[in-house]
């Protein structure tokens, strides 16, 4: 995917932070606009229309939680949030809010860069489209029908609808309660023995070694997302 010129809102207010991604993105050809707070980064985003968002939860004015409501209310801009690590139930809530994605800090650039691209390719994504196929896993909803490297796999009618859900999805992290909600329906949110089963049985069909998952990756104490191809 070529970056040039794609415009990236940096909502941190750690300066420190801000030039660093100045520094690290620009080279890859992003654009950079700054923001230091949650009201500053509403503005910038009606002003600039970036292509992406980089958010973090811990701002002075607001919380990244409101920042993400209230940008959801009107654009469908992809958002990556920034959190630490003890703070899963802030990334929850900002996920369930419809943000795409969350890096915890420290981070690396390389991985930055790769949540970035599929973020950006799942909003370049038709809004139907019935098929996925990344790195040997074809997901073909039109016809129901999985295989990994060739060979058909046979699903129960919950794996495939789980498996279908994260396709669906395919980047972007979902969260136990937005799998257990879609999956088994209203009332299920605190099942989440159901989803763990149905996530491993998930891998021993489709993953090559489902100890080291290379598709259904765990995003641990958050949910699940599923893996495209760099």
């Amino acid at each position: 995917m070529n970056e040039s010129g794609l415009r990236l809102l940096v909502v941190d207010d750690e300066r420190a932070i801000r030039r660093f991604m100045q520094t690290a993105l620009a080279a890859h050809g992003y654009h950079i606009i700054e923001a230091a707070t949650g009201q500053e980064a509403l503005t910038a985003v009606a002003q600039y229309r970036p292509d992406i968002v980089i958010l973090d939860l811990g701002l002075p004015d607001m919380d990244g939680v409101e920042v993400t409501q209230r940008l959801r209310e009107w654009t469908a801009v992809p958002i990556i949030i920034l959190s630490v690590r003890d703070q899963e139930q802030d990334k929850i809530a900002a996920l369930d809010a419809g943000a795409d994605d969350y890096l915890t800090k420290p981070f690396s650039v390389g991985e930055l860069l790769a949540r970035l691209r599929a973020a950006l390719r799942r909003a370049r994504q038709p809004a139907v489209d019935p098929v996925l196929e990344t790195n040997g896993l074809v997901v073909d909803m039109a016809r129901r029908l999985i295989s990994v490297q060739g060979a058909e796999i046979s699903l129960t009618p919950t794996e495939y609808d789980l498996l279908r859900i994260l396709a669906v999805n395919a980047g972007k992290v979902l969260t136990h309660q937005q799998l257990l909600r879609q999956v088994w329906g209203m009332g299920y949110e605190d099942e989440s023995h159901l989803l763990r089963v149905n996530i491993s049985n998930l891998r021993h069909k489709i993953e090559p070694d489902p100890s080291r998952p290379i598709y259904i990756i765990t995003e641990p104490g958050v949910g699940y997302r599923l893996r495209l191809e760099a």
